[in-house]
C-alpha cells in the first residue's frame, strides 16, 4: 500500500541529551502552569496520542526515560513517542505562549521582570529537587543559581521557539542536535 507523501515522518530517536532536554522542557511547562501535568494528559487526549500514552502513568513513564531523573527506565523511546511528546510540547508551548513572551520581553519593567523570573526559576528548581537524582552532575548544574539561571532562559528560549507554525519541526531539529 503506498504511503501518504503528505504524512510526517517519524522523527530520528533523540540522542540521550535530546531525551534530558526534552523532559527538562516538559518541566519548565509544569513550572510556568500549576497544572502543567494535567494539561499535558488533557493534551494528549485531545490530539489523539491515546494508543501511544493511554492514560497518565504511560505519559510519565515515557518522561522516565531521562537519565538525569531519580527514578529511571532503560531503554530509549520509539521515535513516534518522541514525536508526540514534542507535539504536546508544542502545543502547550502555543497556549503558554504570552507567559513566555512576557519572561523574555525586554519592554516590562525589570523588577517586575526579575519577579517573574525569580517565580519561574523557583517552582523549576523544586521540581527539579523533587524529581531528578541531586548526585547528577546536570542536575547540580541546574540548580546552580548562576548557570541554573542560564539554562532556565534557555529553555524559555526553546519553549517559545517551539511555540507558532514550525515550532514542531524547529524543536526535533534542536532536541536531535542537542549538545548540552
Amino acid at each position: 500500500m503506498p504511503q501518504d507523501p503528505t504524512a510526517p515522518e517519524p522523527s530520528a530517536q533523540l540522542p540521550r541529551r535530546g531525551l534530558e532536554r526534552l523532559d527538562l522542557l516538559l518541566l519548565s511547562v509544569e513550572a510556568l502552569d500549576l497544572n502543567g501535568g494535567e494539561a499535558m494528559v488533557w493534551m494528549s487526549e485531545q490530539m489523539g496520542f491515546t494508543s501511544l500514552f493511554p492514560n497518565r502513568v504511560e505519559l510519565w513513564k515515557r518522561r522516565c526515560t531521562n537519565p538525569l531523573r531519580r527514578t529511571t527506565l532503560r531503554g530509549a523511546l520509539e521515535p513516534a513517542e518522541t514525536d508526540a511528546l514534542i507535539r504536546i510540547l508544542c502545543a502547550l508551548a502555543d497556549r503558554l505562549y504570552p507567559l513566555l513572551r512576557g519572561l523574555l520581553s525586554t519592554a516590562e519593567p525589570p523588577e517586575v521582570l526579575s519577579q517573574r523570573w525569580a517565580l519561574f526559576r523557583g517552582r523549576l528548581a523544586e521540581l527539579i529537587r523533587e524529581r531528578m537524582n541531586p548526585r547528577r552532575s546536570g542536575v547540580q548544574l541546574l540548580l546552580d543559581p548562576e548557570a541554573g539561571a542560564r539554562q532556565a532562559r534557555l529553555l524559555v528560549q526553546a519553549l517559545s521557539l517551539g511555540s507558532g507554525v514550525g515550532g514542531f519541526e524547529r524543536l526535533r531539529a534542536s532536541l536531535l542536535d542537542a549538545q548540552s
